[in-house]
């Protein structure tokens, strides 16, 4: 798919953002930024944009983070009984 331009809008300000992505897509990635900044901007004592935009970007690279902690403990886990049910399928042609 061609780039497009797709007008997003994000803690009330309109960005018009380009991507091969749907414009659905891109939308929806700017519907969750703004939630985000919405919610950090209610425990907050600030009007800065700024400050409020950097705070939900570690917000959300916190939720990334742990996210992909739990997919990796996720895989060694599944890796493991990969492992073991070899090993039993092995021993059972075997025997």
């Amino acid at each position: 798919m061609p780039p497009t331009n797709t007008p997003v809008e994000i803690f009330g300000a309109v960005y018009t953002v380009r991507g091969a992505e749907e414009p659905e897509h891109l939308q929806e990635l700017a519907g969750l930024v703004d939630r985000k900044m919405r919610e950090v901007a209610q425990h907050v004592s600030t009007a800065d944009t700024a400050r409020i935009a950097i705070l939900a970007a570690l917000n959300l690279a916190d939720e990334l983070f742990r996210i992909q902690k739990r997919q990796e403990g996720e895989r060694v886990e599944i890796r493991e009984k990969v492992a073991a049910l070899a090993e039993e399928l092995s021993q059972a042609l075997e025997g």
